[in-house]
């Protein structure tokens, strides 16, 4: 008899992590914030590891997806220093195309620096794995054929060369994505894509995550990681 499949596998996403006082989006966790809900995490047995790890796991029971999307440039001093205190791993999602650049595709909301190359190669060094979130934050399913292949090959290019180290994963930019879109980004080499709701596309370049925040306490953690392992069937080819 063939083993159960396992469930989809648990993927939180994060943003930016510093001051939350000014939060249009709720994008943003405090430090004491994060390292609460990693400390929840830890008690109950769960180890946060990088989207790669979580999948080439042996078995993800026990594991859990920690990314960060954007690259804000406030991972280097808010979210590293909480991940390194659990001894957590993580997957940062960056943008080659505006490096020290700013958050301007948000309207609302304060401007964010993003990481530059010196502080992405920081983060790579320090153990953290680096992803593409596309050159610039389009919605690449409003993207022409010409753009949508620049946003995904061409950001896979320039990390490798920023870092040396090999991308693997991709990570929609708004949560938007369509049959084009996911096939793009398998055509451009990558063995994963971060979604948010992926809808009816069933594939591991299209893995569902649950958005965690500010107000996240140890209840909504609980009630968020019960709810997608009753909701998420396996998906197929992880």
């Amino acid at each position: 008899m063939a083993a159960p499949a396992e469930a989809a596998p648990w993927i939180a996403m994060y943003h930016s992590v510093g001051d939350c006082s000014d939060d249009p989006y709720r994008i943003t966790v405090t430090p004491d914030r994060l390292d609460r809900q990693l400390t929840w995490l830890a008690r109950r047995g769960l180890k946060g590891v990088s989207v790669s790890g979580l999948l080439s796991a042996p078995t993800r029971k026990g594991l859990v997806g920690l990314t960060f999307d954007d690259g804000y440039a406030d991972f280097l001093d808010g979210a590293l220093p909480v991940l390194r205190k659990h001894g957590f791993g993580a997957t940062l999602f960056v943008l080659p195309g505006r490096l020290g650049g700013e958050n301007d595709w948000d309207p609302l909301g304060p401007r964010k620096p993003l990481l530059t190359a010196d502080g992405i190669r920081e983060a790579a060094e320090a153990g953290i794995e680096i992803g593409s979130h596309g050159l610039t934050h389009v919605d690449l399913t409003q993207a022409d054929d010409v753009l949508l292949k620049a946003e995904v090959v061409e950001s896979r290019a320039a990390l490798e060369e920023l870092t040396g180290l090999p991308v693997d994963g991709f990570c929609y930019p708004y949560g938007t994505l369509d049959r084009r879109v996911v096939d793009a980004v398998g055509e451009a080499g990558y063995r994963y894509g971060c979604a948010i709701d992926p809808g009816a596309i069933d594939s591991p370049l299209a893995l569902p995550r649950v958005h965690v925040g500010q107000n996240d306490t140890a209840v909504r953690l609980f009630l968020k990681y019960r709810l997608h392992r009753l909701r998420r069937r396996p998906v197929e080819g992880i």
